[in-house]
């Protein structure tokens, strides 16, 4: 299978590609800087380099096009506001919009435990944008027609994988 991960050059893609590729899978990672082209392709998969802020649902798709499924992993990594809902909300519902137009069904999204509409963050905290723009992005991806599923880890670590998740 053909998988694109958006944020190819963040953490969980630069672990799960060499996990997909020895798998058999082809694994395209998608980055915004092209400084990081050499680590994403030392991690197996082929760098792409696209502007997920600045395309547009039909540009981004035709970077999408012939692959068959879409791993969500980029993130604005906090501080300013306007980013994050640029980022994790914005362009997440693009590149949704994006699969939608290129034929790809599948798409997982990288969220957070914890998202939703309910999420209980304060206004006031820093984490709030991210809290809602993972939450409205979140709330797209289910009311579209991709066979889709939302990952809501609690923690990223280095730890060896335990073989096991819990599903809610």
């Amino acid at each position: 299978m053909r998988i694109a991960i958006i944020g190819g050059h963040g953490k969980v893609a630069l672990l799960a590609a060499p996990l997909l590729v020895a798998d058999g899978h082809e694994v395209t990672g998608v980055i915004r800087d092209p400084g990081q082209a050499d680590e994403v392709a030392a991690a197996g998969a082929t760098p792409v380099v696209a502007d997920m802020e600045a395309l547009d649902a039909a540009a981004l798709g035709e970077v999408l096009h012939g692959h068959e499924a879409v791993v969500w992993a980029a993130g604005a990594g906090g501080g300013d506001p306007s980013r994050t809902y640029a980022v994790d909300r914005d362009a997440a519902i693009r590149s949704m919009e994006a699969a939608a137009r290129a034929g790809i069904d599948r798409y997982v999204m990288v969220s957070y435990f914890g998202a939703g509409p309910e999420h209980g963050v304060p206004e006031d905290s820093s984490f709030f944008p991210y809290a809602e723009a993972k939450a409205a992005a979140d709330e797209h991806l289910r009311g579209t027609e991709l066979a889709w599923t939302i990952l809501g880890p609690s923690r990223l670590t280095d730890d060896p994988g335990t073989g096991g998740i819990e599903v809610g």
